[in-house]
């Protein structure tokens, strides 16, 4: 039996009758320029994310810097939002975050590398080649263990490698694309490489899900469930969509990233909740889990331009992309803002409708550019 039956057969009943009608393009777009507008217009308005970290601050960071890349999403359907891009960079001198090694401060450099194509020219990505260069230069080798620095500190040396799942949307796609403008095979080589070395740690072959990082492994609920955080592998598929974008359609590395994406996607469609959602913690199978829309926003991003490309079956995936769209949606403030996003941390955590985010903000962007181009197919 194929991956997409048995999905289709262990989805629940729900899913399975109720097939949702597509919206029209156009209102998949103004909705999701609405949230774009209203992030643009908030940018430097803290007040709006008190939770956040003082580095929130930083455009360079990951939290700013996973809103700006999907502004080269969005502009590709509408002009008007690569200018703000563009401007930024300038300001920024298209520099990377500032730690040599460290996955979070890689992914801005997909932003520049599409200002590079799109106008700013070589000087654009420029800091990318020298930052990435120093990386192969002096290669880490340190274990993918996540060993804290101090006793109840979220942070480790393994950092210099990409020893947590959310790693795999911020630096190889950012190789990748690099790799592909440069014409420098050793970017891809290098992300490939490190790819598979965590998969090989921290996938889980049973359940088709990722550990957060290695103090997972061993963590399981009240009922005895392992513990998948949901954004977390929305930053994998999100990362695996980005990477998939970026390779030849002949490259002989592709089938598996296709495969790892079919096998993940066929697991998380038995995962959804009737209401469109994901729940934070994703075996959590309790129906009154609350929203959390940025897991939710990158699991429709992943299904929405996974139909579109031929990778997932049409019947089985867009209904429930569709689902997850009109959740995520759903969250929309009258002002625009995406509410219900996670704060910042590593594990499934409590929620609330006014919380927000950058990240949250660009997962639902890169949700509506995909969900607008499978709609304009299927309405024509």
């Amino acid at each position: 039996m194929s991956l997409t039956l048995l999905a289709l057969a262990a989805a629940p009943a729900a899913q399975v009758a109720a097939q949702p009608t597509m919206p029209e393009p156009a209102a998949i777009l103004a909705e999701t320029r609405r949230v774009a507008d209203w992030q643009l217009a908030n940018r430097t308005n803290w007040a709006t994310m008190p939770a956040a970290r003082p580095s929130v601050r930083n455009p360079r960071d990951w939290q700013q810097a996973a809103f700006w890349i999907t502004l080269t999403d969005l502009a590709q359907r509408d002009r008007r939002y690569g200018r703000p891009l563009l401007d930024l960079g300038g300001e920024l001198g298209w520099r990377l975050g500032d730690k040599p090694f460290h996955a979070d401060d890689q992914l801005i450099a997909q932003a520049w590398i599409w200002a590079a194509q799109n106008g700013a020219g070589k000087a654009a990505i420029a800091p990318a080649i020298a930052y990435f260069d120093n990386v192969l230069a002096n290669r880490p080798t340190g274990s993918l263990e996540f060993v804290p620095v101090a006793p109840g500190r979220n942070s480790s040396d393994c950092t210099d490698r990409w020893c947590w799942c959310d790693a795999l949307f911020m630096a190889p796609p950012t190789l990748l694309q690099l790799s592909k403008i440069t014409g420098d095979k050793r970017y891809a080589d290098f992300a490939h490489e490190e790819f598979r070395a965590t998969t090989d740690y921290l996938y889980d072959g049973g359940e088709k899900l990722y550990f957060r990082d290695s103090r997972f492994f061993d963590v399981r609920d009240a009922k005895g469930r392992k513990q998948f955080w949901s954004r977390g592998n929305g930053w994998v598929m999100g990362g695996l969509v980005r990477m998939l974008q970026a390779m030849d359609r002949k490259d002989p590395k592709r089938s598996y990233y296709e495969k790892l994406f079919r096998d993940m996607s066929a697991r998380l469609l038995t995962l959804q909740k009737a209401d469109g959602y994901w729940p934070a913690s994703l075996l959590d199978d309790d129906p009154g889990t609350p929203p959390e829309t940025s897991g939710t926003a990158f699991f429709t991003y992943a299904f929405a331009w996974g139909v579109d490309a031929g990778l997932l079956d049409r019947g089985a995936y867009q209904p429930a992309a569709i689902r997850g769209w009109s959740a995520i949606t759903r969250a929309v403030q009258p002002d625009g803002m995406l509410g219900w996003v996670q704060q910042v941390g590593d594990r499934p955590d409590s929620v609330s409708a006014k919380e927000t985010q950058f990240y949250g903000s660009g997962a639902f962007i890169l949700a509506g550019t995909a969900m607008y181009d499978l709609a304009r197919k299927v309405k024509r």
